[in-house]
């Protein structure tokens, strides 16, 4: 009887969480989602039918999602393209979302990008972390397993390097306590969803759509 109330006590002292669900009864108006990411969020391949158009589509009115995909960008600033200085990472700020959902390190993984830079994959996503971070609107924010590259990949992108973003990407999700979305997994093993071996068809964005949404708001 005494160690339960101890518990309960430690519990609360715990630093809070930013994972979901996301509940939007307790927003004013609809929750607003920032989708930031590379050519796969911006919807390449997909034929209009990008996994942020998907996903506005599943939640409904409650929400505005807003993409903020940029083809080609890498998260790390050391790399070919990075993300943190073009004006769509400005626009996803000035957007003040309510909900991050960050999709970035496919383009990381070419050769010339991973090979030389890795070690400041982790600092970048940090970086850029910290910079939603510091929107008045605190935004809730959520990382994403890049997606799986089939087979041998394309331009450079492959999915070996794709894999050893797993574990820094987890890393920084537990330590900074920010949701995971498994992207990875939602396509792993899916080829036929994957017709240039890197963009998934409009299908395959369908499955990205259906895992950002069941982490976000798992109830929809």
């Amino acid at each position: 009887m005494i160690l339960r109330p101890l518990f309960l006590l430690l519990a609360l002292c715990l630093p809070a969480s930013s994972q979901g669900p996301i509940d939007p009864a307790k927003y004013d108006g609809p929750v607003k989602l920032a989708c930031v990411g590379d050519s796969i969020t911006q919807g390449v391949g997909a034929k209009g039918h990008s996994w942020p158009k998907q996903a506005q589509a599943m939640l409904g009115e409650k929400w505005k999602v807003e993409n903020f995909g940029l083809s080609a960008t890498t998260l790390m600033n050391s790399g070919n393209k990075p993300y943190q200085n073009s004006k769509h990472f400005q626009r996803a700020q000035d957007f003040k979302p309510d909900v991050v959902v960050i999709m970035l390190g496919t383009n990381d993984t070419k050769p010339n990008n991973w090979k030389h830079f890795e070690k400041d994959y982790e600092k970048d996503y940090r970086d850029l972390i910290a910079d939603f971070q510091k929107l008045e609107s605190k935004p809730k924010i959520f990382l994403c397993l890049p997606p799986y590259i089939a087979q041998d990949g394309n331009w450079g992108i492959n999915n070996p390097n794709t894999k050893d973003q797993t574990p820094v990407i987890k890393k920084i999700a537990e330590e900074l306590k920010l949701g995971l979305v498994d992207v990875y997994g939602s396509l792993e093993g899916k080829d036929e969803l994957i017709p240039d071996k890197v963009h998934p068809n409009a299908e395959g964005a369908t499955e990205i759509a259906k895992a950002v949404v069941s982490t976000l708001a798992p109830k929809q």
